[in-house]
């Protein structure tokens, strides 16, 4: 199954061809997909067998035929994360678009989602001390595509890192996405100070915060 996380360009060509013409038809027999790709219906086959072991490729019966039974192929479920998708430029178009048209929307969309997140994180820090609430947190925000990390100094104050921010070109037009990251974070971890050390939006190469217990 490890085939099935590679990139387009890491599957040798024929199999990437073969995967482009399934994905155009929808399904065909390997004597259409070797027609369709200059190949023997044998070598068509052992493409078949492979990325059908990759995961990338399934089968049908065709029933009602006479003699052996014929298999029809088509694209499995994990194939489609070789084909180009654009939920991030999509997501990022459309919160532009409401940002112009209504900014009070804009900021009542960006207010629910700190809530639904920070419903998310508060279930897992819940009961943790405070050195383990901050390694948690960073976590989250890892998982969540932030790429964070934290520091901790001898003064017993943390530095949390955000290396990558998920929504820059919202948050260079709008000041609503960064309001909403702190006020996140100030939520998550109650009783103490944080504030923003480092600002990408203001030319960092990250988003930093210094995170004190007690307010």
């Amino acid at each position: 199954m490890a085939e099935a996380s590679q990139t387009p360009t890491a599957l040798p060509g024929t199999r990437r061809q073969l995967l482009d013409v399934l994905k155009r038809r929808g399904e065909a027999r390997a004597e259409e997909l070797a027609a369709a790709l200059g190949v023997t219906v044998s070598a068509a086959r052992q493409h078949l067998a492979a990325l059908q072991a990759a995961g990338l490729v399934e089968f049908r019966e065709l029933k009602g035929t006479p003699g052996r039974p014929k298999h029809v192929y088509r694209l499995a479920a994990a194939a489609e994360e070789l084909f180009p998708k654009a939920y991030d430029a999509f997501a990022i178009e459309l919160l532009q678009l409401v940002g112009r048209e209504n900014p009070a929307l804009l900021e009542r969309v960006f207010d629910n989602r700190r809530e639904e997140r920070l419903r998310r994180a508060l279930s897992r820090l819940d009961g943790m001390t405070f050195d383990d609430r901050v390694r948690e947190l960073a976590q989250i925000l890892d998982d969540e595509g932030y790429l964070a990390s934290f520091e901790r100094f001898d003064d017993g104050t943390y530095r949390l890192e955000e290396h990558n921010c998920t929504i820059l070109d919202v948050a260079q037009r709008s000041p609503m996405p960064c309001a909403s990251e702190i006020d996140f974070l100030r939520e998550a971890l109650p009783g103490t100070t944080i504030e923003r050390v480092a600002h990408m939006v203001g030319g960092a190469h990250l988003c930093a915060y210094r995170i004190s217990p007690g307010a």
